[in-house]
């Protein structure tokens, strides 16, 4: 289902809006091509350097993703591209602190949200599949209210920018600050992959970016409600997420 969100004045539009035309889209081989020279040159590179090379590179054929744990890329990205795509994954399963962050993006930062919901409803899920998908099969669950619906949402772009960070996990350590994604065939960006946590929160400090309220109360990571946990003192940050599954990934980033 893809109903039109209305938020008056905010910069906030629904699931149906337009991506970008695909006529200047460049090729499989180009963008592969062009991710592993800036993966090379930009690899040391400040994460505002490796945002401005890539909205100059793609224009508006590329676009930041947001969970809505803060709003710190679509910040960094709209410091060089005023106007860019931030695309959100309304899952119809977020904590409210989450839709506050995302209205707050909207409101507060030149930037166009784009939200983007799944072909069903959370209702119709259970209708096709029964209750509580995601306590019986939390992949099948992410690929329905998440994976799907990002693929759908990427298909006008050559490019797209995520908030991966290497000190997040061990999944994540090795993650490129740009990359080629072969299973999207898009180039995938990732400015701040070599911040820590320290640089993260002076950032926000600095520019007063909005914050997922959740972290405070004691989440190391935020998803959806019913799949995410608060943190014990030492534990991995992602170690609340799906909890009792051998999962710390929804599909995504892998």
């Amino acid at each position: 289902m893809t109903g039109l969100l209305s938020a008056a004045g905010l910069g906030l539009v629904g699931a149906g809006a337009p991506a970008p035309a695909d006529e200047a889209r460049r090729d499989l081989e180009e963008l592969r091509a062009l991710a592993e020279e800036a993966g090379r040159e930009l690899a040391d590179a400040p994460a505002l350097e490796i945002a401005r090379w890539a909205a100059q590179t793609f224009g508006d054929r590329f676009c930041v993703t947001s969970s809505m744990a803060d709003g710190v890329v679509a910040h960094l990205v709209s410091r060089v591209a005023p106007g860019v795509d931030v695309v959100f994954l309304d899952t119809g399963l977020h904590f409210p602190e989450t839709l506050r962050v995302r209205d707050e993006v909207a409101r507060r930062m030149p930037v166009r949200v784009r939200s983007i919901r799944p072909r069903m409803t959370v209702g119709q899920q259970d209708g096709q599949y029964g209750p509580r998908l995601f306590n019986r099969s939390p992949d099948e669950c992410c690929q329905l209210r998440k994976v799907e619906p990002l693929e759908r949402a990427l298909a006008g772009y050559d490019a797209w920018a995520a908030g991966l960070r290497r000190d997040e996990s061990p999944t994540r350590a090795n993650t490129p600050v740009v990359g080629f994604d072969p299973r999207r065939g898009k180039v995938k960006v990732n400015p701040i992959a070599a911040w820590t946590q320290r640089e993260v929160d002076a950032y926000v400090a600095r520019h007063d970016i909005p914050v997922n309220e959740l972290f405070a109360r004691g989440y190391g990571s935020i998803g959806c409600w019913p799949c995410t946990r608060r943190t014990k003192a030492g534990e991995d940050p992602r170690a609340g997420r799906w909890a009792m599954f051998e999962k710390t990934e929804c599909g995504l980033h892998t």
